[in-house]
């Protein structure tokens, strides 16, 4: 979660709501109230949300997988015109990552190296910022995972070499910390 927590350190300026109630308020506001397109992004019936909307029953005692969906629902609506102007900033003036990870390589043949701790600054390439957000909306800490390494990756070889990215897999674990920011 620790690049997942630093995009949105950087780019939202406060977090989602922390209890189940005001995570569901605030899907059911996105929604405009409309218990229908609640009920199929949360994977439930559309009784059972309005069950949840009179209060008789407490989102709070719904099954662990209904929360989750719930966060991350909301977390994908959470603050979308601040998102989409740092987004359209990074594009403009380019993203830099810097973080102290420990970085290995795989290839066909396994592991060629054994991850050593490495602090490393580099500037994401701007065909991966538009991933970069998407992961970011979706909470999807394992894509973003791939998408730094790739970021970092320039450092360990040339592109257009026979090292290339399809030959040499990067991959960044133990991170000590990551930044991102604005380059200039």
């Amino acid at each position: 979660m620790k690049i997942f927590n630093a995009l949105r350190a950087k780019f939202q300026t406060r977090d989602i709501p922390k209890t189940p109630r005001g995570r569901f308020n605030a899907l059911l506001r996105r929604e405009k109230g409309n218990t229908a397109k609640v009920a199929e992004r949360l994977g439930v019936s559309r009784r059972q949300v309005q069950r949840l909307v009179k209060g008789e029953r407490k989102i709070e005692n719904s099954k662990p997988e209904t929360l989750g969906r719930l966060e991350s629902e909301v977390r994908k609506d959470h603050q979308p015109r601040v998102t989409a102007k740092a987004q359209k900033e990074a594009q403009e003036r380019g993203l830099v990552i810097e973080t102290r990870a420990a970085v290995g390589f795989t290839s066909d043949a396994g592991t060629t190296d054994d991850p050593r701790m490495r602090r490393l600054t580099e500037e994401v390439p701007p065909e991966l910022i538009p991933e970069v957000f998407e992961a970011m909306r979706n909470g999807d800490e394992a894509k973003l995972n791939e998408l730094a390494a790739k970021a970092v990756s320039p450092y360990f070889y040339t592109p257009g070499t026979a090292a290339n990215e399809d030959e040499l897999g990067i991959e960044l674990t133990d991170i000590d910390y990551v930044e991102f920011d604005f380059r200039g």
